[in-house]
């Protein structure tokens, strides 16, 4: 299967570190999940940029993207988080990718 994306999972420390992504193919972009959506409390816009900027070390930033890991009812009963925390991450998302990838 020929994927012109790979979603992936950061929002936490079981997920690892960024070496895996070394073997990313060419051409093709890594979505890297760092925004958690399981819970209400908000990531700090500075430690997304670092860790973005730590996935740089092995995939250029131009083929890096940023989201939430999962989507906010990943389980049957949905995830125990406020719309209005979810409204702030999605905000926190389109906040930090626009200060990094800003083409202006």
């Amino acid at each position: 299967m020929d994927l012109g994306a790979h979603f992936t999972d950061y929002d936490g420390t079981r997920s690892g570190d960024f070496k895996p992504l070394r073997y990313l193919p060419k051409g093709k972009t890594v979505v890297l999940g760092l925004v958690t959506t399981k819970f209400g409390e908000m990531e700090d816009k500075d430690e997304l940029k670092r860790r973005i900027d730590d996935a740089a070390k092995y995939v250029p930033l131009e083929r890096l993207a940023l989201s939430p890991q999962c989507g906010f009812s990943s389980t049957v009963h949905g995830n125990n988080i406020a719309v209005e925390a979810q409204r702030n991450k999605l905000r926190l998302v389109i906040e930090t990718a626009r200060e990094i990838w800003r083409t202006d």
